[in-house]
């Protein structure tokens, strides 16, 4: 309303559009920071929660598209308030994508947060003397970079980055605000975050190649006809990352980042999906789940992880695995102790400290405990081991998890990553683990232990071709095995669990071979032990290995003659 006019020379239409719009307004408000108290874990409590809020930011947003000019004129409507309201679908989607798993939904939150970009909706902040309207500008942003990371979208995000950076000086010189350190480190996080691979693709006018990693038809080798294995399907996977020093951004380590889109399928149609901003469909899910579902846990105390565990054990249906990624730092025992218990007498890996615990009383029974509090010890996941079980552990004391039992008789493999690397290798570990670096890009991880920082496509393209043949072979060589324990061929039915298996055997052998690499410690273990010389130290593996070195011209890292290695 404006000048003289009162809310009686408002047409009745037109005020009832402004009251509808300041219901929807502050119900989708109410619902959205609701969402902050719905559990983090279980699939099902937050389901009809979600759908009641999709429901009225759906409406939301078609109501302001249809009735724009009265809220212009009757209401005032601004254009960073309808960038606002664009962000939050973007956020719902991207939180969606976290408790499903399913890429199509961040390509969903792309195309809005895309589209707030290039409308402009934020553009007359930086002309209002409002702080925390830049603030709003600046969370964006940070949002829209951590789902253009997930998607690969790699030259997005280093003009983003760049636009951040500006907005972030703008912002610090307008208001002398507490926060500039903090946004400082948010720039610093995400620039080390694109530059942690250590190898880069070239095209032939030197200007890098995006690779996606995520699983591709051809990534994994088929199962062969008459192939015995087991039905067993990933369902639900436990990421979690507690690395010191490690890159990050957004409560992702670089080590987590890899894994979850080690377990994710390529979506399809990845770039056609950005014209269709104001569709709002997340009752829309796909037939089957495509990527089993994920916790992304970073820093988890050890009452976070058990209780997320719990849960998906839990819900975990029949027939089904529940994998557990650790990426942490080790926690070794401290001297003898009087009382030996299975599977708590080797250490574990660290979980962090609540550090509201820690008060006088519980620093005074701290003194006398037998056994490291802090730490996710093998025997804390015996009960957990009644149910298919498959456990990747990256750390300094990942040979704590060789010590394992399996009561219950169910499937269990354990795939242990070295606990000490090289001083090359070493110097390399806050830009993420050689270990996980397999598991992600075998073809990443063997170019940067050959010290290659760039390959051209050409040559990359051959290398990956042939790493295909190879893992055909591995396949061959795990289901062919006479001697193999039987929990690997119960996980190998499944797509990504195979995968996983195929490039553990891969580093385990190119390592063995590498001239680096001279100490037990720094192969990778298993549990079960795998048949060295069926699988890690087979003969034909190592002349694969030695083709390959000699494709990318690193020969001399490798030791020629299998024999001089031992």
């Amino acid at each position: 309303m404006t000048g003289a006019e009162t809310e009686d020379d408002i047409p009745l239409a037109e005020r009832k559009t402004v009251t509808d719009f300041c219901y929807l307004l502050d119900k989708s408000k109410q619902l959205f920071n609701g969402l902050r108290d719905l559990p983090q874990y279980g699939h099902k409590q937050w389901q009809s929660y979600f759908g009641r809020t999709f429901d009225v930011y759906t409406k939301l947003w078609k109501f302001q598209q249809q009735h724009r000019q009265v809220l212009d004129n009757r209401y005032g409507l601004k254009r960073w308030q309808i960038g606002e309201v664009a962000s939050k679908i973007g956020q719902l989607y991207y939180h969606y994508y976290l408790r499903t798993s399913e890429t199509s939904y961040l390509n969903e939150a792309f195309s809005f947060y895309s589209a707030i970009r290039q409308r402009s909706y934020y553009f007359q902040v930086n002309k209002e003397d409002r702080p925390e309207l830049v603030v709003k500008k600046l969370r964006y942003y940070a949002r829209y970079i951590v789902v253009c990371l997930l998607l690969n979208k790699m030259d997005l995000v280093k003009v983003l980055v760049k636009e951040l950076s500006e907005e972030i000086e703008d912002y610090t010189q307008r208001f002398n605000t507490e926060d500039q350190l903090e946004w400082n480190l948010v720039l610093q996080e995400v620039a080390a975050f694109i530059e942690a691979d250590p190898t880069v693709v070239l095209n032939d006018n030197n200007s890098v190649v995006v690779i996606s990693h995520r699983l591709q038809e051809e990534s994994a080798p088929p199962l062969e006809q008459g192939m015995v294995v087991g039905q067993l399907v990933l369902a639900d996977a436990l990421i979690i990352g507690n690395c010191n020093n490690q890159v990050k951004f957004s409560e992702l380590t670089i080590d987590m980042f890899r894994m979850l889109q080690a377990l994710e399928r390529e979506p399809v149609n990845l770039a056609t999906q950005t014209s269709k901003q104001g569709t709002l469909e997340p009752n829309e899910k796909p037939a089957k789940r495509e990527n089993p579902h994920k916790y992304l846990l970073y820093k988890p105390t050890f009452s976070q992880l058990f209780t997320f565990l719990s849960a998906s054990f839990k819900e975990l249906p029949a027939n089904s695995v529940l994998l557990i990624y650790l990426s942490a730092t080790g926690v070794f025992p401290t001297g003898h102790s009087d009382y030996e218990v299975g599977g708590y007498d080797f250490g574990g890996v660290l979980t962090n400290t609540n550090r509201d615990v820690v008060n006088g009383e519980t620093v005074q029974k701290r003194i006398q405990a037998q056994k490291e509090m802090h730490c996710l010890h093998p025997g804390d996941l015996f009960p957990f081991t009644r149910k298919p079980l498959f456990i990747i552990v990256d750390s300094s004391n990942s040979a704590a998890y060789k010590n394992f039992t399996n009561l219950f008789g169910q499937p269990l493999v354990c795939l242990l990553s070295p606990t000490m690397y090289p001083k090359t290798v070493q110097d390399q570990s806050q830009r993420g683990s050689l270990f996980t670096l397999f598991l992600y890009s075998p073809l990443l991880a063997f170019s940067s232990v050959c010290g290659l920082s760039s390959i051209q496509r050409g040559i990359w393209e051959r290398a990956q071709e042939f790493l295909r043949k190879v893992f055909r072979d591995i396949g061959q060589m795990i289901t062919r095995s006479r001697t193999i324990d039987q929990a690997f061929l119960q996980f190998f039915g499944d797509e990504f669990l195979r995968l996983l298996l195929i490039r553990f055997v891969f580093c385990s052998a190119a390592l063995r071979l590498h001239k680096v690499f001279r100490e037990a410690r720094s192969f990778p273990e298993s549990y079960p032990e795998l048949p060295k010389q069926d699988t890690v130290e087979s003969s034909l593996l190592q002349k694969h290995i030695l083709e390959l070195a000699a494709m990318l011209d690193v020969q001399s890292s490798f030791w020629e003659d299998s024999l001089e290695a031992y």
